[in-house]
Parts: C-alpha cells; sequence; structure tokens
C-alpha cells in the first residue's frame, strides 16, 4: 500500500468530510426524530456518502476525459475550489456543510416533512464539490492497486468515524461545547487550505513545461 499517499488522503479527506463540523447540521436536521430514526438515518448517510465516493472514485478521471480535463487541469481548479472553502472556514462563513441560508431554509422543510438522510446530509453536506474534488484528486494521483488501495482506505477510515460521530450525535453534541467546534473548524480550514496549494502546485508542474526540459 501507499503509505505516503495514504496519509495525504487520509488528511485531506478527514478535513473537507470533518463529520465534527457537518454534525450540528445533522442534529438541526433532526432534532424531531427520536432516537432509533435519527441513527437511522445516521447510518443511511454513511451508506450513501459510501457508495457515492465509491462511484466518484471509480469514475471521477474517466469523466473528466470525457469531457478534455486532464487530472492536472483539475489539480488546478480543484485547489482552487478548496481554498475557497478553506478561506470560509478560517473566517467562520464557511457554508460546505451548512449551505447559504436560502439553501438552509430549504433544508429545513425537506425535514419537516421527508427523509434528510440523501438531501441534504449526504449530497451536498458531506459529498459535496469539495470532497468529489479531494477524491477525484487523490485516485488521479493513485499509482496501481497499491494507490488506490491507500485512497480506499482513507475512505473507508473517514465514512466509519462518519457514521459513528452521527450515531452517537445527541452525545457528542452535548459534549461538544461552541468553542470546541470553532477551533475545529478553523484548524481543518487551515489543513484545508495547505492541501488546495499543494494541489495547485502540482498541477502548476504538470502543465508548465519545467525550464530544464
Amino acid at each position: 500500500m501507499d503509505t505516503a499517499l495514504l496519509v495525504k488522503a487520509l488528511g485531506g479527506l478527514f478535513a473537507i468530510m470533518n463529520p465534527f463540523v457537518a454534525l450540528p447540521m445533522f442534529l438541526s436536521l433532526t432534532a424531531g426524530y427520536d432516537a432509533a430514526r435519527q441513527r437511522s438515518t445516521a447510518v443511511r448517510v454513511a451508506l450513501y456518502s459510501l457508495v457515492m465516493a465509491v462511484v466518484v472514485m471509480i469514475g471521477g478521471t474517466a469523466v473528466l476525459g470525457f469531457f478534455g480535463v486532464s487530472v492536472n487541469d483539475f489539480r488546478v481548479a480543484g485547489g482552487i475550489v478548496l481554498m475557497t472553502i478553506a478561506l470560509g472556514m478560517l473566517g467562520g462563513g464557511n457554508t460546505a456543510h451548512s449551505g447559504t441560508p436560502a439553501e438552509q431554509e430549504h433544508q429545513q422543510k425537506q425535514a419537516a416533512v421527508g427523509d434528510v438522510s440523501f438531501y441534504p446530509l449526504t449530497f451536498p453536506m458531506i459529498l459535496g464539490p469539495g470532497t468529489i474534488t479531494t477524491i477525484i484528486v487523490f485516485s488521479g494521483q493513485a499509482h496501481g492497486p497499491a494507490g488506490y488501495a491507500a485512497v480506499g482506505v482513507a475512505l473507508l477510515v473517514v465514512l466509519a468515524l462518519l457514521a459513528a460521530v452521527l450515531w452517537f450525535a445527541p452525545t457528542i453534541g452535548h459534549h461538544m461545547s461552541q468553542t470546541m467546534r470553532v477551533i475545529m473548524t478553523r484548524l481543518m480550514g487551515m489543513i484545508l487550505a495547505a492541501i488546495a496549494v499543494g494541489m495547485v502546485v502540482a498541477g502548476l508542474e504538470g502543465l508548465i513545461p519545467s525550464p530544464a526540459g
């Protein structure tokens, strides 16, 4: 297994999918549910996220090729998207997990009348543009079975943590102070910004010929 890629993918996926950052929205949307329904929703969110992540991991590069977009092109564009999200997290105005005010209003209406496990909890909260970008970029860096295994293991670890956090959401939410949530959001924003810079630099290095060459 590609250990270096595993560590990078684990850090990047945790930063963008951070279940602790998504926790407040999960609790808000499931506030009227009893414990059994809340936990069944948590399980469905984890399963839907796994299915979507695997589809993106397997088919993402092929889709880029269909549109004539190289992995390096996507690294630069994806890095810019991730930097935008990271700056929002650092500034306290992150909408990667909560959505815009209009989207939040629609999400609350959806919670009142139907199931919220796929929309909006899985998409776009957990598997939004930033997560999709991250998965495609790391999959593009995978070389052979060892590389794909590393990205796959990183996904499974993060999704297992997501399932555990959402399963115990009421207990964790009760003990997790607002200060801790803010600190974690800022920290993950900084990590995500660093990953975004790395993506853009790697993409530009692939697109722009070296003077020595």
